[in-house]
């Protein structure tokens, strides 16, 4: 089935928590926190994440990635004058490494190269789809820590810019 796009709407809203929900997973299977703290910190984070990404960038689009009519993913993605900057990508785990998110990023990356624009995005050194974004022509602009700000220049092709692995 065809991966689509649609903008992101109020309905979405338990399917969007779940989502950044699964993106803790791990951290908090490291606090000794009960199953409701678990949940109060959650919904705090993301309703401060929303807060900030409309606060950041007003014109951002927020969109679901659906498979059919099922809603697997979201993807925030802000349209700027000067590049495109992914503000948030995530894919349910239950749907992971299907290829949807490989098919949802070169479709922001063919919409960026017809406007001759560059694509960037943050993702965290220790984040598994670090690897995603290097075979789709990514590379590191700049490092923070444990965060990566990554580039990927408007027109570059991804077959043009393949991994070697060690």
């Amino acid at each position: 089935m065809m991966v689509t796009l649609r903008p992101a709407d109020e309905s979405d809203e338990p399917v969007l928590f779940q989502l950044y929900a699964s993106t803790r997973e791990h951290e908090l299977s490291q606090v000794p926190w009960t199953e409701a703290q678990k949940q109060a910190f959650l919904q705090m984070q993301f309703a401060a994440q929303t807060r900030s990404y409309a606060g950041s960038y007003p014109g951002a689009a927020h969109l679901m990635i659906s498979i059919g009519d099922r809603p697997v993913g979201r993807l925030y993605l802000a349209r700027l004058a000067d590049r495109f900057h992914i503000l948030d990508i995530t894919i349910d785990p239950g749907s992971r490494n299907a290829g949807h998110g490989s098919e949802v990023l070169k479709q922001v990356l063919e919409e960026a190269d017809r406007e001759g624009k560059p694509v960037s995005i943050y993702v965290e050194t220790f984040n598994p789809s670090l690897r995603l974004f290097e075979r789709l022509g990514f590379r590191t602009a700049k490092l923070d820590g444990f965060l990566a700000l990554l580039e990927r220049p408007a027109g570059i092709s991804p077959r043009a810019h393949k991994c070697v692995e060690p």
